[in-house]
């Protein structure tokens, strides 16, 4: 398969290179000083490009791969609320093809998939509340986490007690404190954490005052969200459509 990259920081050179080890070959490489690559015949020949760039790049850069007819995996998040609408009518409609996640690890899939199962459990249960965690590398700047929103809106749609999160409380890598984790009893806090390089960690719990269930899922490293971004885009090359995480793994 071709593959375009569109984004090369640590996780562009990452992608690269699980890629090539599965037998891929890279045959456009497209940063913030080559744009106009977009245009070039060696990225027009790609059968998917990945992207991982920037919530306000993220779109455009959509719409550049849709007019070379090359497909899209993306893990940019921060657009969706303004060009989602958008981004369905083109795949709907136009024919393009967006494979689109907020994480790519597999191991965040499965984790998924026990956090739906866990918050349909405790829709039953009242008495416990639910709160998020995510912690992050302090090169991260927005919060919360793509992940730890897409993780609250699944809980929001089993639990009927919930119909909405908000940014709890925030600890910066210098010390700062701000937000609270104090909300409304519709609401479900997420609590973000910048510190050192962490990859990423999510947790999920629910605190009643007899006891507390924690479910976590602790990266090592970027290399998990690598390999499921390379693992998308294969799946990508042979379907079409708005695609997410729930096509690839049936859960």
């Amino acid at each position: 398969m071709k593959i375009a990259l569109i984004g090369y920081g640590k996780m562009g050179k990452m992608i690269e290179q699980i890629a090539i080890a599965r037998g891929h070959e890279i045959v456009s490489i497209i940063d913030i000083d080559n744009q106009q690559d977009f245009d070039s015949e060696a990225f027009a020949s790609a059968d998917v490009a990945i992207e991982f760039t920037s919530p306000t790049a993220a779109y455009g850069n959509y719409l550049k791969a849709f007019a070379k007819n090359v497909k899209v995996v993306s893990g940019s998040t921060g657009w969706m609320k303004e060009h989602g609408e958008e981004v369905k009518r083109l795949c709907e409609e136009e024919g393009k093809t967006l494979f689109w996640a907020s994480n790519f690890s597999v191991g965040v899939a499965i984790f998924s998939a026990v956090n739906r199962y866990l918050a349909k459990i405790m829709n039953n249960f009242p008495q416990y509340e639910v709160l998020m965690e995510e912690t992050h590398h302090v090169h991260k700047l927005d919060a919360p986490s793509g992940t730890a929103i897409t993780l609250a809106e699944e809980i929001i749609a089993e639990l009927d007690r919930k119909d909405s999160w908000i940014k709890g409380q925030q600890l910066l890598a210098d010390g700062t404190v701000s937000g609270t984790n104090e909300v409304a009893s519709n609401q479900v806090a997420i609590e973000s954490i910048r510190r050192d390089e962490v990859p990423g960690i999510h947790s999920v719990e629910y605190n009643s005052e007899a006891d507390r269930i924690i479910i976590t899922h602790d990266a090592h490293s970027r290399r998990g969200f690598a390999l499921g971004a390379v693992l998308a885009a294969e799946y990508a090359a042979d379907h079409s459509g708005l695609l997410t995480i729930s096509d690839m793994f049936k859960f």
